[in-house]
């Protein structure tokens, strides 16, 4: 699974008397998916751990972590699932035990329309960083991230 499609989907609280929005962990996750060199698709999903995002005359910025000890793979159950997470959880790709976090940080953002945003940033996996561009959508009390782009891990 050398191509990785995110799909963040961020649910963020409004602070009083602040643009600054902290990510509802418990309603926020990463969607994942990935490719095998046979073609065979798997899916699953991760938790944030932290965030928050601001929004103001300046745009879009804000920094979103994620848990990687709670990557789960939902297209497969029972022994195969487990075998796959234990597989993705190993230094042969993410290296959990020693990278516990990744994380997504603004860089730049350009206003689109209204509520839309394309918005520059750096993924970081396994301590090794990628600038990505990604589409976020706001819309009222919460925003959706998302990036259809591929990544190599």
């Amino acid at each position: 699974m050398k191509k990785l499609i995110l799909l963040l989907i961020v649910f963020i609280s409004f602070q009083s008397f602040s643009n600054e929005r902290t990510v509802n962990v418990d309603k926020s996750f990463v969607k994942w998916t990935g490719k095998e060199i046979t073609t065979k698709i798997h899916f699953g999903k991760l938790n944030i751990s932290s965030g928050s995002i601001t929004v103001d005359d300046n745009g879009v910025s804000g920094e979103v972590k994620v848990n990687m000890e709670t990557l789960v793979v939902e297209d497969l159950q029972g022994e195969w699932g487990k075998k796959l997470e234990g597989h993705l959880k190993s230094d042969d790709f993410f290296s959990v035990d020693k990278f516990k976090e990744s994380s997504i940080k603004t860089t730049s953002s350009t206003k689109k329309s209204d509520n839309s945003y394309e918005v520059q940033g750096v993924l970081t996996i396994k301590g090794i960083s990628h600038p990505i561009t990604f589409d976020v959508n706001v819309n009222g009390s919460y925003s959706l991230l998302e990036n259809m782009k591929k990544f190599n891990c």
